[in-house]
């Protein structure tokens, strides 16, 4: 590492420690030039994952994007921001591990909904009606019914109405 101070690449760690989540080393270093202390972060550097959009073209996946479907689809629910970060880095890992290079944007609408299926039932209800399209009150009745139909089949899972 070069010292930020002096530019100089001698140096030495003074200490390492793994992150919470244990995907990066935070390492406090010294250089052995000028004294100066710094702090600096190592982890894995992933490829870059590319998003296979519906009329073929391809963008760099966009980790904001899907947070601010998930917080909009959570707006006004008891959702922490802490939950959503969590969710969007749960689903970001599991299409790094599932996908090479690319991913199609209906992997992506999908992982969305099993997360929120699994975080609020209402803001998964939310998420659908935008994500199919719902063009009249039935398909959301009928979403509704299949969400009560699994959470009877369920019992650790939460009743969306109650009686």
């Amino acid at each position: 590492m070069r010292c930020v101070q002096c530019a100089s690449f001698k140096d030495k760690v003074l200490d390492s420690r793994l992150s919470k989540d244990g995907t990066t080393i935070r390492r406090r270093r010294e250089c052995l030039n000028c004294n100066y202390r710094y702090t600096t972060y190592e982890q894995i550097e992933r490829t870059e994952l590319r998003v296979v959009k519906r009329d073929g073209a391809r963008e760099a996946i966009n980790r904001e994007k899907i947070r601010n479907g998930l917080i909009k689809a959570c707006e006004k629910r008891p959702v922490s921001m802490n939950r959503i970060d969590r969710a969007v880095d749960e689903m970001l890992s599991e299409l790094h591990r599932d996908h090479v290079s690319e991913v199609p944007s209906s992997n992506i609408g999908i992982k969305v909904m099993e997360k929120l299926h699994q975080i609020d039932p209402v803001a998964y209800v939310r998420y659908v009606s935008v994500y199919r399209q719902f063009e009249d009150v039935g398909e959301f009745i009928r979403e509704i019914q299949a969400l009560e139909l699994r959470a009877a089949r369920d019992p650790m899972q939460r009743r969306l109405f109650k009686d």
